[in-house]
């Protein structure tokens, strides 16, 4: 190889780094809000509010329509998802067509940000506010991160692509780690700093929303644009976008197959973020600062548990470790069934099972995935893929909510969740992801 070669390859070794760890970095400013807005804070305060503004029955009327206070939370979540099947497809179209990915990625992240920081004004029996600011930050979020998942295989060679996809997971939990100890300190005690307990929570809701859009500047600044088409074509509408992407996966059907089986399990794992904190305050009758560090322990070990599990992916394929993982999440959400009341312990075993697992199952999909999307279409085929990550994770909220409704029990409302777990481990098993790789035109890692 002659020396103006070498130096090519290590410039564009170099650059690729330079790209890696901005990249890292969008999940250490976002996943703040999934932690502390989405898993911790806001699922029992906005129940709270909404409870505050019920009437005699326990019902609130959004839209004219009644809802059980207590579902409130989790029919907002579905509906935030429902509206990012519309924007996710045209927001992934237009990147792809234009190679203009940096925009749009500042346009959401900045949104959602902006949304999570408004949520300081949230009391009283502001739960419409609240569940306003809920769907545009939850649809923001999710358009950002087609966007920003579709730069993994234009940033990682092949056989780079599940150590990077974990180190940018272990990134975010140690981010929310992080501001989670910080919220701890603020909302244990919130009398030495001179505010309620209320306005702690508020606090904590906001800076999440600020620690979101002031770390998206360096992502912005390291990750580069591609322009793969002619910019200017314009996108199709939501529906009809996405409608037109699962037309072309028809002619990768084990892609298809796959990202049927990620939507199943992940809707899953999304409901259990979002629901784990209702269940353990109205259930269990945990206290805030209870499920504080309970999340926080989550946060330490799913760091552990990414990279483990990426380790053990490169020993044993990462369709096998995936695998592994949703049979231990069936055992830990059908252990948390049976839960006693009132037992910090034991909700705490319950969370690090939940950390040990959940960001190795996220990492490791994400980076599967990354080798079932052909050249020049990894926006589109990602937005199909939040989608199923968030886009379509509106069932489980949907599911857990009706149940409590039916029932007025959280617990069969959690343990309805395992189907989901049991399904998507059935419909993985089926996927021959080889043959997937090598037909999206893809090279085929040793293992996979």
């Amino acid at each position: 190889m002659s020396t103006d070669s070498v130096r090519e390859a290590a410039a564009e070794s170099a650059g690729r780094r330079r790209e890696q760890q901005g990249w890292y970095v969008y999940d250490w400013a976002c996943s703040v809000y999934s932690t502390s807005v989405l898993t911790v804070f806001l699922g029992p305060y906005l129940t709270e509010i909404a409870k505050a503004a019920a009437d005699a029955e326990g019902h609130v009327h959004p839209l004219g329509i009644p809802v059980s206070a207590g579902s409130f939370f989790a029919y907002t979540v579905s509906a935030s998802v429902l509206l990012s099947v519309f924007v996710m497809p045209m927001a992934a179209a237009s990147a792809d067509r234009s190679g203009r990915k940096k925009p749009l990625l500042a346009v959401a992240a900045h949104l959602g940000a902006a949304a999570t920081t408004g949520m300081f004004f949230l009391d009283g029996d502001r739960y419409l506010l609240g569940g306003f600011l809920l769907i545009v930050a939850n649809a923001s979020l999710a358009v950002s991160m087609v966007l920003y998942n579709s730069y993994l295989p234009q940033i990682s060679l092949p056989h780079e692509r599940d150590a990077v996809s974990s180190r940018g997971w272990a990134f975010g939990y140690a981010s929310g780690a992080l501001v989670l100890v910080a919220d701890l300190v603020l909302f244990l005690a919130h009398d030495s700093f001179g505010v309620s307990e209320g306005t702690a929570v508020r606090i904590c809701l906001a800076t999440a929303g600020v620690w979101w859009g002031a770390f998206t500047l360096v992502p912005l600044k390291r990750l580069r644009d591609r322009r793969v088409t002619p910019a200017g074509a314009a996108a199709r509408g939501g529906l009809r976008q996405l409608v037109s992407t699962v037309r072309d996966m028809r002619r990768h059907p084990h892609t298809l197959a796959f990202l049927l089986a990620y939507l199943v399990y992940n809707d899953g794992v999304q409901t259990v973020i979002s629901q784990a904190s209702v269940y353990g305050s109205e259930e269990l009758g945990l206290g805030q600062s209870t499920l504080i560090v309970a999340v926080l322990l989550v946060q330490v070990l799913a760091v552990g548990g990414a990279l483990g599990m990426g380790r053990l992916a490169r020993a044993h394929g990462a369709k096998k470790t995936i695998l592994g993982s949703l049979l231990a999440w069936t055992a830990t959400i059908g252990a948390g069934y049976f839960l006693p009341a009132g037992a910090p312990v034991w909700f705490f075993v319950l969370a690090a099972g939940i950390g040990l697992v959940l960001g190795g199952t996220q990492a490791l999909s994400r980076a599967l995935f990354s080798h079932l999307v052909p050249r020049g279409k990894e926006a589109e085929y990602f937005s199909a893929y939040e989608i199923s990550d968030r886009g379509m994770a509106w069932l489980g909220p949907l599911i857990f909510g009706l149940t409590y409704q039916l029932t007025g029990s959280y617990r069969d409302a959690i343990v309805s969740l395992v189907v989901f777990f049991l399904l998507g481990f059935a419909l993985l098993a089926r996927v021959p992801v080889r043959r997937a790789v090598r037909d999206a035109g893809n090279p085929v890692p040793e293992r996979i």
